[in-house]
């Protein structure tokens, strides 16, 4: 069976005795019993302060949504916001709360997953204010030999990607955050509490345990594998799927035709992935109470499958065969990058004369180079 990190607590008990231990956390920080790490903590340590990233330590907020400084009805303990209009990160007020910073969340081994940017600002801020940071591993549900997409370029660095990571990157948090603390001096006082038989081979779906949704917009293990691509139409006038009960795995809009567009991506003969007509209104987000035609993606085979590529491909058919309709979606905050570069990790998409084969051309070389970095840094075979 595999352990987490979580599941091996008592293991490293010297760990958290008599300390005075901060949380970073969400819903899918439970154990194999499904237990909670805010109720293991709080009953067997002293518990002093929860740190919320995007979607609240309960994953009771929505995608976007700041997050308030409150009190966590089950434990008393206050939430601190780390997801909050003005800043995302750990104050010294905050940390003159605890001792350590502890942090147990299931990461989707994808770049533009936020909780990752969390864990390295939380690195940084512990190192500045001399407070230790305790990391509680868990399987990457990708696995951690596939790679995809590119390396993110410094220019476009973001709270939806920090560090010059592979888009798909193949590394546990605790091997990430090795690597972050490791390559950028931060000088934290790091420590791994290691998974028992993971195996770096091994999708979610081998690994025996219970998919917990890290955030309602990822309600299942194949979500999480489309998501290395899907995730790009967010900087489009696509709709992704949100306010469906399948986001990330139906895609449209109101100007797509669905036949003709599943046609033409049927014939672009995509490794592990068929697609098939869909047609549906969102109930929030983009195209909000519009009739929307696209495509419902089908993954047939995990291992196969090329997240990263299928939506590239997606989003290059759209601007193919609708040139007057489909669209980027303006920057932000005005001077700043569209969306979809600081998703993507470069301006790919800005340019009028891109191709998928030319971008992923570009990227093999990016992801062979990130390969050989990375491998210094893995704590499993």
């Amino acid at each position: 069976m595999i352990l987490k990190g979580i599941d091996r607590i008592r293991e490293y008990d010297h760990l958290f005795k008599n300390k005075r231990l901060g949380l970073i956390t969400s819903i899918s920080g439970v154990n194999n019993e499904l237990l909670s790490t805010i109720e293991i903590l709080h009953e067997n340590y002293r518990l002093n302060a929860l740190f919320a990233p995007e979607h609240g330590v309960r994953g009771d907020r929505g995608a976007g949504q700041f997050v308030d400084t409150y009190i966590d009805d089950a434990t008393g303990v206050t939430v601190y916001s780390l997801y909050r209009k003005d800043s995302k990160r750990l104050t010294e007020g905050m940390l003159n709360e605890v001792d350590a910073v502890v942090y147990d969340i299931q990461d989707l081994g994808v770049r533009y997953y936020t909780f990752i940017s969390t864990l390295i600002y939380a690195l940084e801020d512990c190192a500045t204010h001399g407070k230790e940071v305790i990391i509680l591993d868990r399987p990457n549900p990708l696995g951690g030999v596939k790679l995809e997409g590119n390396v993110l370029k410094n220019q476009f660095k973001s709270f939806v990607g920090t560090y010059p990571l592979a888009t798909r990157y193949g590394l546990t948090v605790g091997e990430l955050a090795n690597m972050v603390n490791e390559e950028q001096n931060i000088g934290c006082h790091l420590t791994v509490i290691p998974c028992r038989e993971w195996r770096r081979e091994m999708l979610f779906h081998e690994t025996d345990q219970t998919w917990v949704m890290p955030s309602l917009g990822i309600p299942r293990f194949e979500t999480a594998l489309l998501y290395v691509g899907t995730c790009l139409l967010e900087g489009t006038n696509v709709s992704e799927g949100r306010g469906t009960s399948c986001p990330f795995e139906i895609l449209g809009a109101p100007y797509i035709n669905a036949e003709k567009l599943v046609k033409h991506l049927r014939e672009k003969n995509l490794n592990g992935v068929g697609f098939t007509p869909v047609y549906f209104t969102p109930t929030s987000s983009k195209h909000k109470g519009v009739f929307c035609q696209g495509v419902h993606i089908h993954m047939t085979d995990y291992k196969e499958f090329e997240g990263y590529k299928t939506g590239l491909v997606i989003i290059e058919s759209l601007k193919k065969m609708y040139p007057d309709s489909f669209a980027l979606l303006p920057p932000f905050k005005e001077n700043s990058k569209p969306f979809i570069s600081l998703l993507s990790g470069n301006d790919y998409f800005e340019k009028n004369d891109w191709t998928s084969e030319d971008i992923l051309e570009k990227n093999d070389k990016d992801l062979i180079a990130f390969r050989k970095r990375k491998e210094k840094y893995h704590l499993y075979e």
